[in-house]
């Protein structure tokens, strides 16, 4: 299989390999279009900043090419808010893959989370092939302090504070906002699920 991980300004690029590494995949860390093209799955990880991570994509052309990615592609992370419609980090204009659905921030004088949230939550409501075999009520790893709300394209959701979407999924398009390669075994299956799409 002819995998490809977006090379770009916003990382955790190496905990994802590991984690591909362990299920005896290998990928190809690339910014090259044609690379990203032409590969069976393309995996679109993230952690930072939502304005420069967009502004860097722009300035490489693949605010173009990523939308028009016709294979599977799985956002993680803060690549699954960038193909969002719009983050409220820095008032930025995003890919617009699940176009209606804003990044909010969460809210601490609402009450008395923590945010960043970090650590380990229970996934809900799961559905589609990206969860299959996996449990209601599985544990996954998040590190975020902006969320994606509830909305059609929502395939699984969380609760913290308020719910939001833990997974989204639009045609070929998946998002996750946990860390399927920090999630122990219930990440690694999700990660086999979406090689096996």
């Amino acid at each position: 299989m002819n995998l490809a991980i977006i090379k770009y300004n916003a990382g955790n690029i190496q905990s994802v390999l590991f984690a591909l590494e362990r299920l005896g995949v290998s990928a190809t860390v690339t910014d090259d279009p044609a690379q990203i093209s032409a590969a069976d799955k393309v995996i679109f990880p993230g952690v930072g900043e939502a304005s420069t991570a967009m502004q860097f994509l722009r300035e490489k052309g693949m605010d173009q090419l990523i939308p028009s990615l016709t294979q599977p592609v799985l956002g993680i992370c803060l690549g699954m808010q960038l193909l969002c419609d719009y983050s409220a980090e820095n008032d930025t204009h995003c890919l617009g893959v699940f176009d209606n659905v804003k990044v909010t921030r969460f809210n601490p004088a609402i009450s008395s989370i923590k945010v960043p949230q970090i650590g380990w939550n229970k996934i809900a409501s799961l559905q589609g092939p990206l969860f299959d075999g996996i449990e209601e009520g599985a544990y996954c790893y998040y590190v975020h302090g902006y969320y994606a709300g509830i909305s059609p394209y929502t395939i699984a959701c969380t609760h913290y504070d308020l719910m939001y979407s833990a997974a989204l999924q639009k045609n070929n398009f998946y998002g996750v906002q946990f860390h399927p390669e920090k999630s122990a075994a219930t990440g690694e299956h999700i990660l086999k699920n979406f090689l096996t799409l």
